[in-house]
């Protein structure tokens, strides 16, 4: 893919379509059950409508897109688990084993994995058409070294991200972030960090489990790595390469990809949301086509949501564990949100009187 995919992507990414809101909006007014009675599920469906530019908006062919990738900053010891649990995650993700195998199912939606820079040799499961290979890189430097990638890398990561969008939207019409990646939640405290203008204390949570002690350690870790490589907050490339991830990058794609085609984004949990602000840096428009499935256990996503304009996600269940899990959960909600706009009758539909004016 040629450098300019990502300027020629931001040039189809347009605000969501009034004409398309004010349809639904005006539908919704007139539904058989007291004002507004059903609250977000109504609000959720003017947003739908307006991101598929569509009264009945499609959602019915869903997926969620796992993006994995490996970390160099696991071996300043941010993490609880080692870097070999990626590859072998991934093997369990395509064994149908995992957290988000099951509740995709229960969606109805499909998961496609992506190898961004896992460390581990994945070609023979590419080869087979289990997973889809974007490797970047075999996971990414230390950044309390130096960048955590180069500016091409960061580059190559949103623009595989952008390809799959393209070439899944082809066939889906509703999208879940998903993420694998040991040490990943420390990138993404930094990223939510230098976007947000939030502390790095107020971003960082314990991720898999951290004690007290290494808390305050991986707090350290991250403002030092801040202060080494100074990530310019108005530069999404700059930020992802000096202190992000390989899968951030590419699920930031992924949303600029979706975001070009009027498909709708559940966003995940904490990481996912990494990648939503890279994506929002490099294309504010982006925002108009994210839906907030729910709010993780990590202290900084709450911030990171604040910034994207979400003041109340769908869900919030104390979920922690990545992977799309809350994404597919939430899909259920948004097929209930297009069923509330298209299928409730309206009072004169249904012949009921309505309220007196």
């Amino acid at each position: 893919m040629s450098s300019n995919v990502i300027e020629r992507t931001k040039k189809k990414i347009f605000p969501q379509d009034s004409s398309a809101r004010e349809l639904a909006k005006a539908r919704l007014d007139q539904l058989a059950v007291p004002p507004w009675a059903l609250g977000d599920l109504m609000d959720l469906g003017i947003e739908l409508a307006g991101m598929t530019a569509n009264i009945k908006p499609p959602v019915a062919r869903k997926t969620v897109v796992v993006m994995a990738g490996d970390h160099g900053i696991t071996k300043s010891g941010v993490s609880k688990f080692p870097a070999e649990v990626t590859p072998q995650m991934v093997y369990n993700f395509i064994n149908g084993g995992a957290g988000i195998n099951a509740l995709a199912k229960q969606a109805g939606a499909d998961v496609h994995v992506v190898d961004m820079g896992v460390n581990a040799d994945l070609r023979k499961l590419a080869e087979e058409g289990k997973i889809i290979n974007k490797k970047v890189g075999l996971g990414t430097n230390n950044f309390l070294e130096g960048p955590a990638m180069s500016r091409a890398m960061a580059v190559r990561a949103v623009e595989s991200g952008i390809e799959i969008g393209e070439k899944l939207s082809e066939r889906y019409d509703l999208f879940g972030t998903g993420d694998m990646g040991i040490g990943n939640t420390t990138p993404s405290a930094a990223i939510g960090s230098v976007v947000t203008g939030k502390s790095v204390a107020e971003m960082t949570g314990r991720g898999t489990g951290l004690d007290d002690e290494q808390l305050v350690k991986k707090i350290s870790i991250i403002e030092q790595g801040i202060e080494v490589n100074k990530p310019n907050k108005r530069d999404g490339l700059d930020i992802l390469s000096k202190v992000g991830g390989f899968e951030i990058g590419g699920i930031a794609g992924l949303i600029l990809g979706a975001a070009a085609n009027r498909k709708p984004v559940l966003v995940d949990g904490f990481i996912s949301t990494a990648g939503a602000l890279i994506a929002y840096v490099i294309e504010p428009f982006v925002r108009d086509y994210l839906i907030f499935s729910h709010r993780s256990v990590e202290p900084g996503h709450r911030y990171m949501q604040e910034h994207l304009g979400c003041k109340k996600p769908l869900l919030d269940l104390n979920l922690r564990l990545g992977e799309g899990t809350g994404a597919a959960l939430a899909m259920n909600i948004v097929e209930a949100s297009v069923a509330v706009l298209t299928e409730v009758a309206t009072f004169q539909e249904a012949s009921v009187a309505g309220a007196d004016k």
